[in-house]
């Protein structure tokens, strides 16, 4: 399966373009983003839980990146409500469920096999925010390949002034206008190195989940 698997152009997905697909498990569905293969796949996608559904225990051999939408994800006993990023590394497995339902953002399959830590934010904490000029970012990850944080911006202001190695965005709370469009709170933007495109604030401000560095050189098996 192919969807949006030629990162070397744009694709941008916005909420009113979900198309909610059934996972093989009950209870459980998802939006892919972006995605290449079958169904142990390299793919980001929006996953909803419905309350007290579950997904057997499995492995991630590529590893598996998660960002707390909605409601409460439950993974080895732990449970995160929105706001929470989590970060299991390859090899990892676990049994994820929600027992009153959840809706996360969701990247498999993406992270090299010298990642070893696991990874656990509470983006809802103020003391993990840093001012940076007129903005506010919350530092997730970072290391020679990537970057990822959440930046919350004031009204019409300029997510970056400068070329970026591609990034990818989730728009988190109020809009942002890109191009002359402008998208609101669950749309995902994707641009490939090498392209610039202006993103701006909505009047009421954003925030962003913003990955950057991983489209320079993405090793995508087809």
């Amino acid at each position: 399966m192919l969807i949006n698997a030629d990162f070397t152009l744009p694709a941008v997905v916005a909420p009113h373009e979900y198309q909610w697909v059934a996972s093989p498990q009950a209870g459980v569905e998802r939006v892919m983003l972006d995605r290449v293969g079958a169904e142990k796949a390299r793919a980001t996608s929006i996953v909803r839980y419905a309350p007290n559904s579950f997904f057997p225990s499995h492995q991630h051999p590529g590893g598996e990146e998660i960002l707390v939408l909605s409601g409460t994800f439950s993974d080895e006993g732990a449970d995160y409500p929105a706001g929470w990023y989590l970060r299991n590394p390859p090899g990892s497995s676990h049994r994820p469920s929600s027992a009153e339902g959840t809706t996360i953002f969701v990247k498999l399959q993406q992270m090299p096999d010298s990642e070893h830590h696991r990874v656990r934010i509470n983006t809802r904490d103020p003391s993990n925010w840093h001012r940076q000029g007129s903005r506010e970012v919350c530092p997730l990850f970072a290391d020679d390949s990537e970057q990822v944080s959440l930046h919350r911006l004031g009204a019409n202001e300029l997510l970056y002034n400068k070329l970026l190695q591609g990034f990818e965005l989730l728009v988190l709370e109020g809009s942002v206008t890109a191009d002359g469009q402008t998208y609101e709170i669950g749309s995902w933007l994707r641009l490939p190195a090498g392209q610039h495109l202006d993103v701006v604030a909505g009047k009421q401000g954003t925030t962003v989940y913003l990955k950057i560095g991983h489209l320079v050189h993405p090793e995508v098996e087809v």
